[in-house]
């Protein structure tokens, strides 16, 4: 038995910034970075899912495809809960390689502590990050009124939700790779670290 249950990849993001598809950049030992975060995952959880438009990687992981047409992570938090029957799930951006395992047990022990809350979210010191967190099927009613709305925001849907925040005390692990510097940052930071 693993550590923990159920974990999504967020990887359905246009990578705009970045000028490709982030998910697919070579990262680590690893031909994606995709590839890179669901094998660290599968250390620590029993499934491991990647959330996306379509199938786009040269690897088979288990896929839960957007069931509406924009792309938020609004819409992958709503199709993640219509597509598995499960009451909660850790839900990590696929451009956030730095997340290791303490990070995650952390969450879970809060999470631990509040039975009642919609969300257990990671919050940085320069922020709340709503792409590294455990979110439970109660926020889904919530999640769908923002949805008709068109209000894709996941900061306002935990704003309005029952939501607890783990502060953490340093940037570095909540590293976004969304521009090509952050990119070789991740990975001098990879080669240093000695990470998986």
């Amino acid at each position: 038995m693993k550590l923990f249950n159920t974990a999504v990849i967020f990887a359905g993001g246009k990578s705009s910034r970045m000028g490709s598809d982030k998910a697919l950049l070579p990262f680590g030992r690893y031909d994606s970075l995709g590839q890179y975060q669901y094998e660290k995952l599968q250390k620590m959880f029993n499934a491991v899912y990647i959330s996306a438009k379509h199938d786009k990687f040269d690897f088979s992981p288990p896929l839960i495809e957007d069931k509406y047409e924009q792309s938020s992570p609004l819409v992958g938090l709503v199709s993640t809960f219509e597509t598995i029957d499960e009451n909660e799930v850790f839900i990590l951006s696929v451009d956030a390689p730095m997340i290791e395992k303490e990070i995650i047990e952390q969450l879970y022990e809060t999470a631990s502590s509040y039975h009642d809350a919609d969300a257990i979210i990671a919050q940085s010191p320069q922020g709340i990050e709503p792409l590294c967190g455990i979110y439970r099927r109660s926020i889904i009613p919530l999640a769908n009124e923002f949805l008709e709305l068109n209000n894709h925001k996941l900061v306002a849907l935990l704003s309005k939700s029952k939501s607890i925040y783990h502060l953490f005390d340093s940037d570095e692990p909540f590293l976004n790779l969304n521009h090509p510097k952050e990119y070789e940052q991740a990975k001098e930071l990879l080669n240093s670290k000695r990470l998986f």
